[in-house]
This record gives structure tokens, C-alpha cells and sequence, in this order.
């Protein structure tokens, strides 16, 4: 079964918006850093969720552009995840408080020191490097990385 879903990384051109899930209780994502996004609605596209995900979670009004695709097999009992990844350099209005975790400001050099997913790692790499737009595949056993695939498309 698929369940279709959004991330976004906000950058300010010296920083990325990073999400720290440490609100939600059951939090499959607890204690990781992450970007905004959630599961897209009813009848939305990728690009419509986005917009409406970020102003949720962060109260910024915003242009994602869509980076890539990544495809996670049986991420949760029984789903695939297949989330789209979106870059945000257009962006107005001011933080709120967000009901899943704390946002804060992350300079580019500590991105990746942040605890959270293995993949997570590897494909934020790749929007810190501005990659070309990538379609990829990472396999998880519970919270191990086992297997990593990726096509990039000039």
C-alpha cells in the first residue's frame, strides 16, 4: 500500500530550517532533525501539499521547488512511502510554534551532525551539494539503513 508524502528544506543561503521531533508522543520520527512536510490530501498535488505543510508547520509562505523523489519500502507496517522532495529558496512571514517539534535555524556545516535518519544524511548531502534532481530508493530494517539507490537526471 502506498502512502504519498512531502519533505521540504527551507534555506535561508546560509542555513537550513530543520525540524526537531521532540513534541509528538509515538513520534516515529523522536528525537530526529528533519524538514517540514506531511502526507499529501485527498485530490492535492505534491507541489499543493508542500505549500499548505510548510505554512502548517512553520507559518512561512513559500515557492518549493520540486529536488527529487524518494521511494521508501515498507517505511511503516504494511506502507511504502513515496515522498517528494522540495527545496525552498522563496519564502516570507515569520516562524510560529510548531506542534511537532522545534524549528530552528541550522548554519549548513552542522546539517549533517544533527542525529536523525541515515538517508536523511545522504540526500540532504545531496540539496547542500544542489545535485541534479534525483529519483532514489532507501531500504530500512527498523532505524538501520540497508540499501541505498539513486538516478540523477541532468
Amino acid at each position: 500500500m502506498p502512502q504519498l508524502a512531502t519533505i521540504c528544506y527551507i534555506d535561508n543561503g546560509k542555513e537550513l530550517l530543520m525540524l526537531h521531533r521532540n513534541k509528538k508522543p509515538n513520534d516515529v520520527h523522536e528525537g530526529k532533525w528533519i524538514g517540514v512536510g506531511g502526507k499529501l490530501e485527498r485530490g492535492e498535488t505534491p507541489q499543493e501539499c508542500a505549500v499548505r505543510e510548510i505554512l502548517e508547520e512553520t507559518g512561512l509562505k513559500a515557492k518549493p521547488v520540486l529536488k527529487g523523489v524518494i521511494t521508501f519500502p515498507e517505511f511503516t507496517p504494511d506502507l511504502d512511502w513515496y515522498t517528494y522532495v522540495f527545496k525552498v529558496t522563496e519564502f516570507e512571514g515569520d516562524l510560529i510554534d510548531c506542534n511537532e517539534g522545534t524549528l530552528e535555524w541550522v548554519p549548513y556545516n552542522e546539517v549533517l551532525s544533527k542525529p536523525t535518519w541515515e538517508g536523511d544524511h545522504t540526500f540532504v548531502g545531496w540539496l547542500l551539494e544542489d545535485k541534479p534532481f534525483f529519483s532514489a530508493k532507501f531500504v530500512y530494517g527498523g532505524d538501520k539503513l540497508l540499501d541505498t539507490q539513486v538516478d540523477f537526471y541532468e
